[in-house]
């Protein structure tokens, strides 16, 4: 991946639906050569995928929350399937320390963040920290 394959990826961050010729005016190549060069980076997995990003309605009102979670062995099965099952689920990541899982959830309420915790310290201790606001979001840069 040279220059121009960073700065067509850095393009396609900022608006994944520029068109191609705008793309090849931003990086001085032609349409062809564009094309050629994203489709390149799409067959080796550089780029893979496009997204659409959306908000829940009356988001600001949602209680969003990282649960840390320590599930034991014997219940780490039914803590996966809980998460893949449960739609307040954003993201789950598995790490390292004290708590071998951090799931992001996004909840309608006080309410409904207590009763997902209450299924899921059935399989473990938890930790639970309600984001108040989000500071930065930025996507993944080269």
């Amino acid at each position: 991946m040279d220059e121009l394959d960073q700065k067509i990826i850095r393009l396609l961050i900022k608006n994944a639906r520029m068109p191609v010729k705008e793309i090849a005016e931003n990086v001085n190549l032609t349409s062809p050569a564009v094309s050629s060069r994203i489709r390149k980076l799409e067959q080796e997995g550089i780029i893979g995928g496009y997204t659409v990003i959306l908000h829940h309605p009356g988001e600001a009102a949602r209680v969003q929350a990282l649960i840390s979670i320590s599930a034991n062995a014997a219940s780490r099965d039914d803590f996966l399937a809980l998460v893949e099952s449960e739609p307040q689920v954003l993201q789950c990541w598995r790490v390292t320390g004290s708590y071998n899982f951090i799931v992001k959830v996004s909840c309608e309420s006080i309410d409904g963040l207590e009763h997902l915790l209450t299924k899921m310290q059935k399989m473990g201790s938890t930790n639970t920290q309600i984001i108040l606001n989000t500071q930065t979001d930025r996507p993944l840069m080269i």
